[in-house]
């Protein structure tokens, strides 16, 4: 195996995470049971308390939360910025690609609140309700995430397949569709409210959030997971096994649009944007989405029938793998718009969209000559082409 390829130290650190958490046989990775003397505390396994204590948790996982933070939240507020001050013209594009920008900020925005719980021994500080807010927004940030890409990418085919359709029109479509992700995510994160997400361990002495199931009856475990059972096999195969069926169907119809097109330098550029973007969005499930609904379906699977989760470890990881899709979702807006890579780069050098326009109409008026390597006008003035 090449241990210079990073997909490939991902496959050994996620394989390394399942056998270490399959050691503890006897253990049911984060089954909690209401300790009988104090209804309000929850007795773990010894395997249990181990993982919370581990390296796993509180310091690999927050690590990864700070670059996660560090990167997101500046990447996505200039991305906002650029779609709504910069992009004059908007496009169906540009308007999925703002409203996916703004879901990835408002889950970046809570990280602070997840780093410093890990950071202090897995203990939750901020109460109940913060905690439920911080899973909503996590959980929702995802499959908000695969629903834009979704819509970002049968657009990408739809603007490729009928480049003369009405632009109003597809932006009043686009506008429609948007508002009713926002209002379906909204509806859908909804079961997280219903129940308690925090737990108070006895043994640690700390109160975690969304990492502990309380089962009241160990020996009928169902009933105490039965809401989010069915809430993570519905979202699994419906919010995101169907997008990912419509994004490659997508992506096969776009790239035989572009195939059957005539091989001019044009369709040759819009080839290799595409293979570009493919890759990026096949990159963000692989390492995002997809290992994440898997160990999703699992882990309550397992919950439900009351059986050992001995992945626990790599379930957690894959979670935390998840808030990366924050910082890689930049790149599907850096190779989609050749205009938002225009746009960021002003935004960069201090110019204004009035500087950018005048200085789009000067050089538009003028020849590059070869020999001088500047911009020569009518009149025999050159002007060179650095700012």
């Amino acid at each position: 195996m090449d241990f210079n390829n990073p997909l490939s130290l991902l496959l050994v650190f996620c394989c390394f995470s399942a056998s270490a958490a399959s050691d503890s046989r006897q253990g049911r990775g984060f089954f909690g049971r209401v300790n009988p003397e104090n209804t309000d505390e929850v007795i773990l396994d010894e395997a249990a308390i181990v993982t919370l204590k581990s390296e796993l948790t509180t310091v690999f996982i927050p690590i990864l939360y700070i670059v996660v933070f560090a990167l997101g939240f500046p990447a996505n507020c200039m991305a906002i910025y650029v779609f709504l001050f910069r992009v004059k013209k908007k496009h169906p594009s540009s308007i999925y690609m703002a409203n996916l920008a703004l879901a990835d900020l408002l889950f970046v925005i809570w990280i602070p609140l997840k780093i410093s719980y890990h950071f202090n021994g897995n203990n939750w500080t901020y109460g109940e309700p913060l905690c439920k807010v911080f899973v909503g927004f996590f959980y929702g940030n995802m499959y908000c995430s695969i629903l834009f890409i979704a819509c970002l990418s049968v657009q990408r085919y739809w603007g490729v397949a009928h480049p003369l359709s009405q632009q109003r029109k597809n932006n009043k479509v686009a506008i429609g569709v948007c508002v009713a992700v926002w209002a379906f995510i909204w509806l859908s994160t909804t079961p997280l409210y219903l129940y308690d997400q925090t737990a108070k361990i006895k043994d640690l002495n700390i109160t975690t959030c969304h990492d502990v199931n309380i089962i009241k009856d160990p020996l009928n475990p169902f009933p105490s997971v039965q809401l989010p059972f069915y809430y993570f096999i519905f979202m699994g195969l419906v919010v995101f096994l169907v997008p990912c069926v419509v994004i490659i169907v997508a992506y096969i119809l776009l790239l035989k649009t572009l195939g059957n097109s005539m091989g001019d330098s044009t369709t040759s550029k819009n080839r290799r944007k595409a293979v570009v973007l493919i890759v990026v969005v096949l990159v963000t499930f692989v390492v995002c989405f997809i290992p994440s609904n898997i160990m999703l379906v699992i882990h309550y699977s397992l919950l439900k029938d009351g059986l050992p989760n001995n992945g626990y470890s790599f379930y957690i990881s894959t979670l935390c793998l998840a808030s990366l899709n924050s910082c890689l979702d930049p790149f599907i807006y850096y190779y989609v718009s050749e205009d938002f890579r225009d746009h960021v780069k002003n935004t960069l050098l201090c110019r204004s969209s009035r500087t950018v326009e005048r200085m789009r109409v000067s050089f538009s008026s003028m020849k590059y000559s070869r020999k001088t390597k500047s911009y020569v006008s009518e009149s025999g003035t050159t002007q060179t082409s650095s700012c």
